[in-house]
């Protein structure tokens, strides 16, 4: 079997930690990859680096495939943010954000199973026409939605609920106010999903799905929607579930693909070893299914799963006192 080298990002605060415990289930599973370590964020900066440096940058364009523990954007420093950044640098349009209940965490509901498809390089986001004038009163920024955007991440919302057997899309917009912006998304999204008969679609403005993700979130299966709702909606959806601890997320492009654990560095909890890496681990079993390695995927997944319902090994987030390192074990045992 030929190895694949994978780009690492061990990040700041408890990132090295959790990466390491990713690593070991990825190595246990005997994946064939080799590991290209690289800095990014206050990590670079402590080494007198940029803050994503082109090493890094160019490892990843080399590599396609990254691993990224969280990484701290200090504040009043170059990037808005360092995730935006990659985002944008490696055109990673589609952030896919699935959030499955686990048994025996804490969580308000017990069989939730959405993914949030999320336009990922436009809206509010695009960084465009951002000033405040002087006087401090008032303040501008631009939304862009293209048709292009809007497209290819419409398309890869019906291509992975058709691949992975779902059978519902709904499509999130604020078209009633947004006219230009989410009316320009909602059309072609009603245009395409005539491309997927098979699968059932529906539309929903963002306020009422926010209400109906609370009230009832079994009605809800795969949404697409644009960058500012979809980042609001999929921490929503986390929290359907017990938290962004257990919430994994995967940038997706044409070229690179970025896996990562969407919650912060946590630096008042770093080297404690205590820690829930389950979110970064979910991470990587979604990389494994980015790389068709679909067996070892559900593998990762099952013993992740295992070793919190039925071995009640639970890091402190989740209510349990097991350490990083004995929650690891716990998965590895189970492999």
């Amino acid at each position: 079997m030929s190895k694949r080298t994978i780009t690492v990002l061990p990040g700041d605060g408890i990132g090295p930690a959790i990466v390491e415990s990713t690593i070991r289930v990825l190595d246990a599973l005997d994946s064939g990859f080799e590991y290209e370590f690289m800095d990014a964020g206050l990590a670079a900066m402590e080494k007198g680096m940029e803050l994503l440096p082109e090493e890094t940058l160019a490892s990843i364009e080399r590599n396609q495939i990254a691993l990224k523990g969280p990484i701290t954007t200090p504040i009043g420093e170059g990037f808005t943010s360092i995730n935006v950044a990659l985002r944008k640098k490696f055109d990673l349009y589609a952030n896919v954000r699935p959030a499955k209940s686990i048994p025996g965490t804490l969580s308000r509901y017990e069989n939730v199973d959405i993914v949030t498809i999320r336009e990922n390089t436009e809206g509010m986001y695009s960084g465009l026409g951002q000033k405040v004038e002087e006087c401090g009163t008032r303040a501008e920024a631009v939304s862009v939605v293209t048709k292009l955007g809007s497209d290819r991440v419409l398309h890869f919302a019906y291509e992975l609920a058709v691949r992975e057997g779902r059978k519902h899309v709904t499509v999130v917009h604020k078209a009633n106010i947004m006219k230009s912006t989410s009316g320009l998304f909602l059309r072609l999204a009603r245009e395409i999903a005539h491309e997927y008969p098979q699968i059932d679609s529906a539309e929903m403005i963002v306020d009422n799905a926010s209400m109906q993700l609370v009230m009832n979130p079994d009605q809800f299966d795969v949404i697409v929607t644009t960058n500012l709702f979809g980042d609001i909606l999929s921490d929503l959806c986390a929290g359907l579930i017990g938290g962004l601890g257990l919430a994994p997320g995967a940038n997706i492009g044409m070229d690179a693909a970025i896996f990562e654990a969407v919650h912060g560095s946590a630096p008042d909890i770093a080297g404690r070893n205590i820690a829930n890496p389950t979110a970064l681990m979910l991470a990587g079993a979604m990389m494994l299914d980015h790389l068709e390695m679909q067996d070892k995927a559900n593998r990762m997944r099952e013993a992740i799963f295992d070793a919190i319902s039925n071995g009640n090994v639970k890091t402190g987030d989740l209510g349990g006192s097991a350490s990083t390192t004995e929650f690891t074990d716990a998965v590895l045992s189970r492999l």
